[in-house]
């Protein structure tokens, strides 16, 4: 429970920074570009998902020990699949300039892969 909450207490700062960064310049844009998904749409799959990894790392961790790595990599994969599932109306739709769209989607899930990969090495270096 204690490694939760030392996620979770640098987690919820992170989101909330990240997420009111990007949401604000979203908005400045917004009267010159349309974006396809919001900023909270965005940020609540890439939480979700942050959050769901972490759990199923805390689990494999306290019960397998030695597949902690193992599962980072395939929660990862697993992770990659579903925001490219989350992108095909992106990709499949009518959208002028889809860069900017990706952009706005792949800045905040590489900040929070990253931030994913920091806690999963020191999970992976404690045990």
């Amino acid at each position: 429970m204690n490694r939760t909450v030392d996620f979770l207490k640098y987690f919820i700062p992170f989101s909330i920074v990240l997420f009111a960064t990007q949401y604000f310049i979203m908005q400045s844009l917004s009267e010159k570009l349309v974006f396809f998904y919001s900023a909270w749409s965005i940020y609540t799959f890439n939480i979700l998902a942050t959050f769901l990894v972490f759990l199923f790392l805390i689990f494999v961790n306290k019960n397998f020990p030695t597949y902690t790595g193992f599962a980072f990599l395939g929660a990862s994969f697993f992770r990659m699949m579903v925001a490219v599932i989350f992108l095909i109306p992106l990709i499949k739709g009518d959208v002028k300039d889809p860069i900017i769209d990706l952009g706005t989607f792949f800045i905040p899930y590489f900040l929070f892969l990253l931030f994913e990969t920091y806690f999963a090495v020191r999970l992976i270096n404690k045990s």
